[in-house]
């Protein structure tokens, strides 16, 4: 396949004004990683040998819920690539993946199992074959749940882990192509004209008028990075078209100060509730997602992906950095102080009488989750040494 096929088409111009990835943003993105990795202590549970599900900050002290082996893997998957890079990094990690399969009942959905083939493909293959023997691939989309209602999410979840496997396993396993195509089938059908996907395709009776029309950040960001990542381990460029589109499509909307808003509807093409604004997605899922996609097909959203670097680092609208480097963490997003507030704002942007939330209305929510910390880990470290080593080459 050609890494860079011609979808000048597709693209948008790059923003005005927006960052570069020079030297003072490689310190930056090194900043995050370390504070990402001392965020993985608080959160990680010694006894367990697995991350908490999530931190939260009441008063001077944190309140630690129980572990998720779903957020241990993705934490795993960061932890990985940093330890990959050569950096250290203070956790056994052999003993946390093996607490993560000893017990596979957690696994309750596609996007359950899919975040568990992706990471066995890329960092311990030998249990691909175990998964594939536990749980039957190619009936995975009738077995489970949100396979069956076509949720965005998890079949890119699912599609991402397989396209994994087949990159890195590709002789030891049965064909993957027909599921493979399938999952791609129902994650294309989710998807707008203008390229937004909504969140699902074949939703419960009373979800229906709304899980098939709008989908959220999660949902747009999952599919990019699904749909190119199929392309790449199948060798087809039909995917990396609807990637682009979904991908352009958001860029356009993304918010004057770089925020991924949260809810888009697949109709329209526009936004129809903008708060939460989460953490995760300035800083991990959409580069990893935007990133993956630039590499496949050539096309820039370093603009894009710069803006939200800078919301989370004070550049937003409350003036604050989410990075506490007092507590070692990074707060979870910027919410509506309220529930009533961010209904009104969902209703009136559904009838096309937008109205922007007042910045007295909004607050920080002091929250933390381990795979946020792991997708910022899996994103960033890698192209901080790309970039690293495209301006060495060039100094030379």
């Amino acid at each position: 396949m050609n890494p860079h096929p011609n979808f000048e088409s597709a693209s948008l111009p790059m923003r005005q004004g927006a960052c570069c990835w020079g030297r003072e943003s490689q310190l930056e993105v090194s900043a995050l990683c370390s504070i990402a990795t001392k965020a993985l202590l608080a959160l990680f549970d010694g006894t367990e040998m697995l991350f908490s599900r999530r931190i939260t900050l009441r008063g001077r002290e944190f309140r630690r819920e129980l572990a998720s082996r779903r957020r241990t893997v993705v934490a795993l998957l960061g932890l990985h690539r940093l330890a990959g890079s050569g950096q250290r990094q203070p956790f056994d990690l052999p003993c946390i993946e093996t607490a993560v399969f000893q017990d596979r009942r957690w696994i309750k959905g596609i996007r359950d199992l899919g975040i568990l083939i992706q990471f066995a493909a890329e960092y311990s293959p030998d249990r691909l074959p175990s998964l594939a023997e536990n749980f039957d691939f190619a009936k995975a989309l009738e077995i489970f749940p949100d396979g069956r209602e076509a949720r965005t999410a998890a079949l890119s979840g699912f599609l991402a882990g397989i396209s994994h496997a087949k990159l890195s396993y590709r002789d030891a396993l049965p064909d993957l192509t027909d599921v493979a195509v399938d999952t791609y089938h129902l994650l294309e059908a989710n998807q707008g004209a203008n390229g937004i996907f909504a969140h699902a395709g074949l939703p419960g009776l009373f979800q229906q008028p709304f899980s098939n029309r709008f989908g959220t950040i999660a949902d747009q960001m999952h599919a990019i990075y699904a749909l190119t990542t199929f392309a790449r381990a199948f060798e087809i460029e039909e995917p990396l078209a609807d990637a682009l589109n979904c991908a352009n499509a958001t860029r356009a909307l993304q918010g004057d100060k770089g925020q991924w808003w949260f809810l888009y509807d697949k109709r329209s093409s526009r936004v129809v509730n903008r708060y939460p604004v989460f953490s995760i997605y300035q800083n991990g899922i959409a580069p990893m997602a935007l990133l993956q996609l630039s590499e496949a097909t050539g096309q820039n959203f370093d603009d894009a992906i710069c803006s939200g670097l800078s919301w989370v680092a004070g550049a937003n609208e409350l003036g604050v950095d989410l990075r506490d480097r007092q507590h070692g963490i990074i707060w979870d997003s910027i919410e509506p102080r309220s529930r009533i507030t961010n209904f009104c704002e969902h209703a009136l942007n559904f009838m096309h009488n937008s109205r922007k939330s007042r910045d007295e209305n909004l607050r920080i929510r002091f929250e933390a989750r381990p795979d946020h910390f792991g997708w910022l880990l899996y994103a960033l470290i890698g192209f901080e040494e790309k970039t690293m080593a495209a301006e060495a080459a060039s100094a030379g």
